[in-house]
């Protein structure tokens, strides 16, 4: 059975900031570049039998400056849609709502097109793009890897493990990293996490 490679996007100018982040396409900022590049050693050696990244441009970015090609974009990798709470830090929404958590309470609707999504609307997501990598994951003929975005990779990681999507907030996720989920005695596990060159 191949392992489950996550890459998150390297920084752009809100990851810095704090901003959520979800259909904003910015671009990585010069560090994120250098961020993405740094990746290639960790992934270029090894064999994929699917590759997947979420359609926005600092996750495509990112694949392509790893150095990974045949990437195919999947919209379900895409990351949480944050409502109105887009562009917005954590402490700014605490101003109006002090005890706001993303991870139980979602976010409130935004612009047209962009409802927002509850931690269980990522999870069946995430479930959809588990179910897609299934089949790529038992061929024996190779890793799937998927390069997307912090809070969908934390929801998948979480399904993968047999979690409720919420608990997506146990695993935190920095820009330009690599993490891997295989199996030991059958069973998913984190084998790394958070790795950078």
């Amino acid at each position: 059975m191949g392992d489950l490679l996550l890459v998150r996007h390297g920084e752009t100018e809100w990851s810095v900031s704090g901003q959520h982040t979800s259909w904003t396409d910015l671009p990585l900022t010069q560090h994120g570049e250098e961020q993405a590049k740094s990746l290639a050693p960790l992934l270029t050696d090894r064999t994929y039998a699917l590759a997947l990244a979420s359609p926005l441009d600092r996750a495509i970015r990112t694949a392509e400056l790893a150095g990974l090609t045949g990437v195919v974009p999947d919209p379900d990798l895409h990351e949480w849609d944050y409502g109105g709470y887009e562009g917005i830090t954590t402490v700014e929404i605490h101003r109006s709502r002090p005890d706001w958590y993303l991870w139980t309470d979602g976010v409130p609707p935004g612009p047209e097109g962009h409802p927002g999504e509850s931690p269980a609307q990522i999870g069946a997501r995430a479930d959809r793009v588990l179910r897609k990598v299934e089949t790529a994951l038992n061929t024996g003929t190779g890793d799937v890897i998927l390069v997307a975005h912090a809070h969908f990779l934390r929801v998948l990681t979480a399904r993968r493990l047999g979690l409720p999507p919420a608990e997506g907030r146990l695993f935190q996720l920095a820009t330009g990293t690599v993490s891997r989920l295989s199996t030991e005695h059958g069973w998913p596990v984190i084998a790394e996490w958070n790795k950078q060159p």
